[in-house]
């Protein structure tokens, strides 16, 4: 899927947990060669597994810092990384703010963290798709999470992995305009995340984007096995700056209501 073998290593990790992105690949690369636009990595602002640390192994391969993103709501930092080969996927990184949080929210992902083996703090690479290497959660606290933040709870239960891949519209030959991806989703069976609308941003943002509700997966908790969402897949088109050059940034206002896609309350 691309010449970077860690992006390799999470697509398969993704569509793994998460078939129904595989399928939505494959319904789209039935005459189209699917270009993906962006990924989509989640952790903490903790100096050991924080954006600068996840970024090293993609700075390694010739990536660089090219913009940083607010959220204020959900108590979120964030950053993306552009290679200098325009072709290949922009890295988007963001982390939980989590001095922000309850004491009970900082315990729990703080506890999780101590019990990071050695040896991924100090390989990037392998951390990247090490998942929740914590010892097993437990679904009463998954739950206590939830009211704190979606994203906690979600880091808690999955950890280290691509939170999302993104469909590059533009490059789609079936597809001239999101409204039309979506459509043809919605015909094939599959939920639309609605917040905020189901196209979030406009062509006078640069950036218009759309996303499934999050697919289902089971997760082992220490009081049994519980269904609850994992991941989703984006669409994403891109519209000319006044240079003539396509944008490649993000919107936040945007960025914000792709976060959830993932939401158990929604």
């Amino acid at each position: 899927m691309s010449q970077l073998k860690i992006l390799d290593d999470l697509w398969q990790q993704y569509v793994r947990y998460n078939p129904h992105a595989q399928e939505i690949h494959d319904l789209f690369a039935y005459n189209n060669t699917v270009i993906n636009d962006h990924i989509a990595l989640r952790t903490i602002n903790d100096p050991r597994i924080n954006i600068d640390i996840l970024a090293q192994p993609f700075i390694e391969k010739g990536y660089y810092e090219n913009g940083e993103y607010h959220f204020e709501a959900k108590k979120l930092y964030a950053k993306h990384y552009q290679h200098k080969d325009v072709n290949k996927p922009k890295i988007f990184i963001s982390q939980l703010l989590l001095e922000q949080f309850n004491q009970f929210t900082q315990d729990t992902i703080n506890t999780a963290l101590d019990q990071i083996p050695q040896e991924l703090l100090k390989n990037p690479t392998k951390l990247l798709t090490a998942g929740a290497c914590w010892q097993t959660p437990s679904y009463h606290t998954y739950q206590r999470l939830l009211e704190a933040s979606e994203y906690a709870a979600w880091f808690y239960v999955f950890g280290f992995r691509a939170n999302h891949f993104t469909v590059f519209v533009n490059a789609l030959n079936q597809f001239d305009e999101i409204a039309d991806v979506n459509a043809f989703l919605k015909e094939k069976g599959y939920t639309l995340n609605s917040a905020g609308g189901e196209i979030k941003g406009t062509p006078k943002d640069l950036l218009e984007q759309s996303s499934t509700k999050s697919g289902t997966t089971e997760v082992t908790f220490t009081e049994g096995t519980y269904q609850v969402p994992c991941c989703y897949y984006e669409f994403a088109k891109r519209y000319p700056d006044k240079n003539g050059q396509l944008y490649q940034g993000f919107v936040a206002a945007s960025a914000d209501k792709i976060f959830e896609s993932t939401n158990v309350k929604a």
